[in-house]
């Protein structure tokens, strides 16, 4: 190969790269329409049906929700759960931070491994990158199993932007958590100047869990290349609780349309009363915030949004998310900026009817490149305690004015032009 023909291939590779480099960071995302505006109640059985067919999602009516508000509810709730395991333990996280927390999940997941349980786990290569396989050694020893997601190879390499942002437990196929938690211990002990993350899982028993088990086979099929058949994997379980609930699992398509991005879209626009965000990462889309402008100009309802403040671990995302105000602000929104720490908690409330949690962000990453789950339910007394747990972390925030947005520093504008930048990968 003569040096012209090297010189040649070189610039071909090179403006190919900058051109898909340039449309990670400015291609248009999906806009999201509603064809006609959802005229049914709630709670009928045409929106159930239409929202179980949107979603690709089973609707569950037997199952029981519990929400657990904070890292020393929610752990101590998982691992009671995972120390009395009888047949599978299936464990998928973003976060696996090594750590007092990660010592004590392990050492509890190691001891069912031993005592002949089987151990799944699947792990984010990026977002659990500093746990090692060596860090899990007693626990291979004991007959454990970990899949790393799409983990950094050759053949990896075209999806590396896809990452498994899930955060599930499933034991014995009967008991579930899901929510915006992983496992770290920022998430239950404070630092000099930090006090521990806000956050919320669910605990879920009954059919909604055999659906939060097909979503880490997924996972775990992906990972490993296993497909998880035994039938203990996936029994029979009711509750005698009657609580409409959907499972919706999330992956980009190569379309860019995610289902968690459409629950999200039918959701704010069949509300008719309030409209409570709670989210760590608060990037909407121009779909998004049209959706929301119109429900307070046309519908009257209350749109009222909560984000971190400047206990934020993402100073860009925050920054970001802070030129987006504008639109809502001026339509009528409240935006609350979370004080005491830094809140994790990804939940959505509407009408005080339908409850939403998982580990969908309100961001691009999670409508348009991440794996993710979210649990949606129809249950006023689910709502209500979503509804509680808002309330006090409002009372603990700061309102945004739109004045005071209006006055941003060209310091803090020249920061958010930037973030603009990367705002598609935020």
């Amino acid at each position: 190969m003569d040096s012209t023909t090297f010189l040649v291939i070189a610039v071909i590779a090179i403006v190919a790269q900058s051109f898909l480099l340039f449309l990670a960071l400015f291609e248009p995302g999906l806009d999201y329409k509603i064809s006609t505006p959802p005229s049914a109640s709630l709670d009928s059985p045409d929106f159930l049906r239409t929202l179980e067919a949107l979603t690709d999602s089973r609707l569950t009516r037997r199952s029981s929700i519990a929400v657990l508000t904070n890292g020393d509810v929610y752990f101590k709730a998982e691992l009671e759960a995972i120390r009395v395991a009888e047949h599978s333990i299936n464990l998928e996280a973003y976060i696996f931070q090594k750590g007092k927390v990660a010592d004590q999940f392990l050492e509890a997941l190691t001891e069912r491994a031993r005592a002949g349980v089987r151990v799944n786990l699947v792990l984010d290569a990026i977002g659990s990158f500093a746990s090692w396989n060596s860090y899990f050694k007693d626990f291979y020893a004991a007959g454990g199993r970990v899949a790393w997601y799409h983990p950094f190879r050759w053949q990896t390499l075209a999806r590396i932007n896809n990452r498994t942002h899930r955060e599930l437990i499933i034991i014995d196929g009967r008991v579930g958590f899901v929510g915006g938690s992983g496992v770290a211990d920022h998430w239950l002990y404070p630092k000099p100047g930090h006090a521990r993350w806000r956050d919320t899982m669910f605990r879920v028993e009954g059919e909604a869990v055999t659906q939060l088990q097909a979503t880490f086979a997924e996972n775990w099929l992906e990972a490993s290349g296993e497909i998880l058949t035994e039938h203990d994997y996936f029994p029979l379980c009711e509750d005698d609780e009657q609580t409409p609930a959907l499972v919706v699992n999330s992956s980009p398509s190569a379309g860019r349309s995610t289902r968690a991005r459409i629950l999200y879209q039918m959701l704010l626009a069949s509300a008719k009363e309030s409209i409570l965000v709670t989210t760590p990462y608060f990037l909407p889309d121009r779909s998004a915030r049209a959706e929301m402008v119109r429900a307070l100009a046309e519908r009257g309802v209350r749109v009222e949004i909560i984000v971190p403040g400047k206990n934020s671990d993402h100073l860009l995302t925050r920054r970001s998310s802070r030129r987006l105000y504008g639109d809502l602000l001026k339509a009528g929104a409240k935006i609350y900026e979370y004080e005491p720490a830094m809140i994790h908690t990804k939940s959505l409330v509407i009408d005080g009817e339908w409850s939403v949690a998982g580990t969908t962000n309100f961001d691009n990453r999670s409508f348009g490149l991440n794996d993710e789950v979210n649990l949606a339910a129809l249950d006023r007394d689910l709502a209500l305690r979503l509804t509680e747990d808002f309330e006090r972390d409002r009372a603990a925030s700061h309102a945004v004015s739109y004045t005071q947005w209006r006055r941003r520093s060209v310091f803090e504008r020249a920061h958010e032009l930037f973030g603009w930048l990367l705002e598609r990968q935020q």
